[in-house]
């Protein structure tokens, strides 16, 4: 597969991530949710360019 492929479903995973996560526990609280969002990009912002970056 291309990289730009492999980025595209890596940013769909991650907007998908963010997406269940509102949904099913924040859905009416904005800082919790605000704040889970960072972390979640932070997470997935480490994990890429420890495994995706020298790829």
């Amino acid at each position: 597969m291309s990289k730009n492929l492999i980025n595209i479903i890596y940013i769909v995973a991650m907007i998908s991530t963010i997406v269940i996560v509102d949904i099913l526990f924040f859905r009416n609280q904005f800082w919790p949710r605000l704040m889970s969002n960072i972390g979640i990009i932070l997470i997935y912002t480490a994990f890429y360019l420890v495994f995706f970056i020298n790829r």
